[in-house]
């Protein structure tokens, strides 16, 4: 019973790993010469190949309509998803696994100010949750500022320093602060994906099936531009074996795996233990950082605990309304709010 209780603690650690090797492997395949374009279509294609089979075999049972006005809201997910992970890419290479992982936590507090405009939340200035969320997403945003403005002295230098370079452009504080930018313009948009999500979800609760066309429509845009923008025959060539394993690598993590993982572990403790572990995603970004060879600066280190506060205390004060609602509800009513099990998870696939 122990082990079984365990399980959900291990596969969380696990999508973690997944989620940063992907940064990882992003970072990798667009240093080595494979354009952002290319390389969004190519993981794009190969995340479809994977989901057409799986999704119809899991959902075979019991497949809901599929609906023209789906269509539309399928492809508009598609166009989200192509601006969030090209941006997210460009991000990524401009900075460093640690800068981009840090900054995606500003989710939460983006999809919580998003939620309060469209009034699919109530912003009770008197309630302790809604100060919580608001003085985290606030603390989140300040410590993205930081990380992004300020870099600092070198804290921690990586003994591959020497032996894997980074290239001289991409040191300049200008590169950083154009990495940073970026991936909190993605992080936003993320954000809209992510309520546009849910309510696609709430019409066509098939989450695979979803995700099969969404990244079919990420497959369709990124065709589309790659052959106005990269004309040339050499941005769609694959040189080396590390970028052909890297791409299958972002194909599988970057969407089948995490969404099965988020999924199970969703329904067997909750949306609220599921956003816990993603900050030790920072922890390991900063791991990987080292290992690549790059040095960690002041300025990601304090930005990046900054971030981490605000997180968790956004994800207080959505664990009191969670608590309020149950109560008020029941534990066997289904009528539960929208954006709870999608809006507070802050996942980005790429």
């Amino acid at each position: 019973m122990k082990m079984e209780s365990a399980v959900p603690f291990i596969a969380m650690v696990i999508q973690q790993l997944a989620q940063v090797g992907l940064m990882v492997a992003c970072k990798v395949v667009t240093s080595a010469g494979l354009t952002t374009f290319t390389f969004t279509f190519y993981s794009s294609f190969l995340s479809t190949l994977i989901l057409i089979p799986l999704s119809f075999f899991l959902h075979r049972s019991a497949l809901p309509p599929l609906w023209p006005t789906f269509l539309h809201g399928f492809f508009l997910l598609g166009v989200m998803g192509f601006l969030m992970q090209v941006l997210t890419l460009v991000g990524l290479l401009y900075s460093s696994p640690l800068l981009s992982t840090a900054i995606l936590q500003l989710i939460p507090g983006f999809t919580f100010i998003l939620a309060v405009i469209l009034r699919m939340e109530t912003f009770e200035y008197k309630s302790l949750s809604t100060v919580a969320k608001t003085i985290g997403t606030l603390v989140s945003i300040i410590g993205a500022l930081v990380a992004t403005l300020y870099k600092g002295p070198d804290v921690l230098v990586s003994p591959l320093n020497s032996i894997l370079a980074t290239p001289h452009f991409l040191n300049q504080p200008s590169a950083w602060v154009i990495g940073g930018l970026l991936t909190i313009i993605s992080s936003l948009i993320a954000s809209v994906f992510i309520i546009s999500q849910a309510y696609v979800l709430k019409k066509y609760p098939a989450e695979l099936i979803v995700m099969l066309f969404y990244s079919c429509g990420v497959t369709i845009i990124c065709a589309f531009v790659s052959l106005i923008t990269e004309r040339e025959l050499s941005s769609w060539i694959i040189n080396s074996q590390s970028a052909i394993l890297a791409l299958m690598y972002s194909a599988v993590f970057g969407n089948v795996f995490q969404v099965s993982i988020n999924s199970w572990c969703v329904k067997k403790r909750g949306p609220l233990f599921v956003v816990m572990f993603h900050p030790l995603g920072v922890v390991i970004a900063m791991a990987a950082s080292l290992f690549m060879g790059e040095t960690i600066h002041v300025g990601s280190l304090v930005g990046s605990a900054i971030i981490v506060l605000g997180f968790y205390s956004v994800v207080w004060g959505k664990a009191k309304e969670w608590k309020m609602e149950e109560k008020s509800v029941g534990p066997n009513n289904n009528n539960m709010p929208l954006l709870q099990d999608k809006a507070d998870d802050p996942e980005v696939h790429l």
